[in-house]
């Protein structure tokens, strides 16, 4: 019996492949689980639409994220602090302070794609690193002066 796999399943292959298999195993685990549906010509145009639109949507968004990149390399991020003598800074910059000024800029991100290298405890520049989508990442410019 032949089948179209909704899901990858090792022994088998992956999501959208065509396979056959024995007809117990199709009608008393595939199907019912909905693991898998019958292969016939209605289903096989559906899953061409479904791979279709997935891939639609997946450009659009790989688009957006390289704009939203592109928007955040060009951005200038000046945070004062307070520091001592010789640039040292009383505590330091995390992540999480990044993310609230990229707020109040406009750029909704999640301060766990935010990453830096090591921890900002001097005054300087700085290069942080922002995972805007799996494909996709961003430097951000950090300018860190004292108060």
């Amino acid at each position: 019996m032949k089948v179209i796999l909704n899901e990858n399943i090792e022994t088998l292959g992956h999501i959208g492949d065509i396979v056959k298999v024995a007809p117990g195993y199709a009608r008393n685990y595939l199907l019912p689980k909905k693991l898998a549906v019958v292969a016939t010509e209605k289903n096989a145009k559906a899953l061409e639409h479904t791979k279709r639109q997935m891939t639609y949507k997946k450009d659009k968004a790989l688009e957006s994220a390289k704009n939203l990149g592109a928007r955040l390399e060009a951005l200038a991020i000046v945070l004062t602090h307070k520091a001592g003598e010789e640039g040292k800074l009383f505590g330091s910059v995390t992540n999480m302070e990044i993310a609230a000024f990229l707020k109040n800029n406009g750029f909704e991100i999640d301060r766990k794609s935010i990453i830096l290298a090591d921890a900002i405890k001097h005054t300087g520049d700085f290069t942080a690193t922002v995972k805007v989508h799996p494909e996709v990442t961003a430097k951000l410019k950090i300018s860190v002066t004292a108060a």
